[in-house]
Parts: C-alpha cells; sequence; structure tokens
C-alpha cells in the first residue's frame, strides 16, 4: 500500500473512492486533476494557433 493513499470501499468491498494526502502527494495531486480537466475537454471545437494569434 502508498501511504498518505488510502481506498474507501463499499459493504461488498469494492472500491469507489480514494483519498489522497495532499501534503504527500499534492504534486501527482495536480498532475492527475489537470488530466481529467484535458479528458472532458477533448469534445470541445480546437482551434489553430494561427487562428488565435489573429483574432487577439
Amino acid at each position: 500500500m502508498v501511504k498518505g493513499v488510502e481506498f474507501v470501499v463499499d459493504d461488498d468491498g469494492q472500491k469507489k473512492a480514494v483519498l489522497i494526502d495532499l501534503k504527500r502527494h499534492g504534486e501527482v495531486w495536480e498532475d492527475l486533476y489537470d488530466t481529467l480537466r484535458v479528458k472532458e475537454r477533448e469534445s470541445e471545437p480546437r482551434e489553430s494557433l494561427k487562428e488565435v494569434k489573429t483574432s487577439s
């Protein structure tokens, strides 16, 4: 088991959530959170760098 990480399980022992000690694993959490945010937005329309530069 990794120190600073605990799983929350249901009555059947199935993992349902995780508790992360942010003092110990804060940087890892930031990376995970950033990855989740990117995944949420992957279906959004894209703009090229050229389009962004010309619109500002």
